[in-house]
């Protein structure tokens, strides 16, 4: 069906299978502007694009667009070739200009969803974006939010501001949904055509609407009974990690005083093949998802008279590895007649999580600042970060760059500590060139080192 045709009431099935490349020998090409060109936005221009539609990805970052538009990739896991091809066929182009809505079927929205600094959510960009795209919605066209947020978002805050800037109505003169991201950077079975596709539709007419739009680039579809429910969807696979990741965090705590090693427990309790999932400890928690979904849960479930007692335990366990971290540490030093103060302390990896570019939320942060303050002279080295960003959260710390991986170097530093654990750093060298080492990810488990030269954290 072609999206910008009106749809009729349909049953909700409980999953959709639609094979990527069919759509575009059976319906015409759909024009769709994704907004927010992002590690979420980006890779769904590319996909739709590939399987046949006319795409137009909007950002208020010149840089960006100019970037794409000739070729370049500033994410490291997008080929640049991906994007010169969807360039050249014309079947993709990058711009700024949000009056392009005028002509699409379809509009996708990708912003991000902070929290402020009270720990609350923040959904201005998902706001401001409702009154950029506004004006320019076509009778009849659909609006998908992507970003996560806290139930009622879509149905509430959006369409209000959708309604009050078109002059239409939801369901009737435009169409309103929501489809959670689902990105998993720097895995390479994470891939946006074969990664099930929940979605929820402010009414039966809008579910039908984007199930028509998604089956054009995702292969499984999940239908749902409406935009709270896909919206609950996101929060709960988010949460469930959040909370899952803390009792790990509580057990490396607990058996580290028992002297028992938690990874060589999880090894071996991983290998029940029914009841268990592994999940493993760490510094803290990173990326845009885990660290702050919770929060959008606690805070909206309070408006309901509900508190949400196991999530926020966990997220005081989560919130507290730095510590703990920062006191192993001061051990480590401590053992060599060294305290932190006056420490030359490098962090080995700025990246949230391994083989990726993404720095955002990212525990490195929250160590190099802690370190810092407790009078530590501080670097930092990642392959894949070779300057910081400037950035809301960390403006300090704009541009700054990795040290040089080399044996003078990596030797000047009294204590090296593992912060993300890429697969393309050579730990036998960290374990020849440094002289103390704590490791958060059990990057050093298969190295020879010397007796005492590493500290589990």
């Amino acid at each position: 069906m072609n999206i910008a045709e009106s749809p009729t009431q349909a049953k909700r099935p409980t999953s959709v299978s639609a094979p990527t490349s069919a759509a575009t020998s059976r319906t015409p090409a759909a024009s769709v502007a994704v907004v927010g060109l992002g590690y979420v936005g980006l890779p769904l221009c590319l996909q739709f694009a590939r399987c046949g539609a006319q795409v137009t990805g909007l950002d208020i970052d010149a840089a960006k667009v100019n970037a794409l538009n000739q070729g370049q990739s500033y994410i490291k896991h997008i080929a640049a070739k991906t994007i010169q091809e969807a360039v050249a066929q014309k079947s993709f182009r990058a711009s700024t200009d949000f009056s392009a809505i005028r002509t699409s079927d379809a509009v996708v929205i990708c912003v991000p969803t902070p929290l402020n600094k009270n720990r609350e959510p923040d959904i201005s960009y998902i706001v401001e974006t409702g009154k950029a795209i506004a004006p320019h919605l076509k009778p009849g066209a659909l609006v998908v939010l992507e970003s996560t947020t806290y139930p009622g978002t879509t149905d509430e805050d959006l369409r209000q501001v959708l309604e009050a800037g078109s002059g239409m109505n939801a369901g009737t003169g435009f169409h309103l949904a929501f489809s959670p991201e689902r990105e998993d950077p720097g895995n390479p079975s994470s891939v946006v055509a074969t990664i099930p596709k929940v979605v929820g539709g402010y009414t039966p007419a809008c579910l039908e609407k984007a199930v028509a739009l998604y089956s054009i680039a995702i292969k499984t579809l999940v239908p749902v009974s409406s935009c709270r429910v896909a919206e609950a969807t996101k929060l709960l696979e988010n949460t469930f990690r959040g909370v899952n990741i803390a009792l790990v965090n509580e057990l490396k705590v607990v058996y580290s005083a028992m002297g028992i090693d938690v990874w060589e427990v999880i090894n071996a309790a991983k290998t029940k093949p029914f009841g268990f999932m592994p999940f493993y400890p760490g510094p803290g928690l990173g990326g845009h998802c885990i660290p702050i979904d919770p929060f959008y849960l606690t805070w909206k479930a309070r408006e309901y008279g509900q508190h949400t007692r196991f999530i926020e335990l966990a997220g005081e366990i989560n919130t507290a590895m730095p510590d703990y971290v920062i006191h192993r540490v001061a051990d480590a030093l401590n053992d060599r007649a060294k305290s932190i103060k006056g420490s030359r302390i490098l962090i080995l990896g700025l990246a949230y999580k391994p083989n990726v570019d993404d720095e955002r939320e990212s525990p490195s942060y929250i160590l190099m600042e802690k370190l810092r303050d407790r009078g530590a002279e501080v670097a930092y080295h990642d392959p894949y970060v070779p300057v910081i960003k400037p950035t809301r959260e960390h403006p300090h710390w704009a541009g700054t760059r990795s040290v040089n991986w080399d044996r003078e170097t990596i030797g000047r530093f009294d204590l090296v500590l593992i912060a993300t654990n890429h697969a393309n750093v050579n730990y036998q060298e960290l374990a020849d060139w440094a002289a103390c080492i704590v490791d958060t990810r059990n990057a050093m488990v298969a190295v020879p080192t010397k007796a005492g030269q590493v500290i589990k954290a």
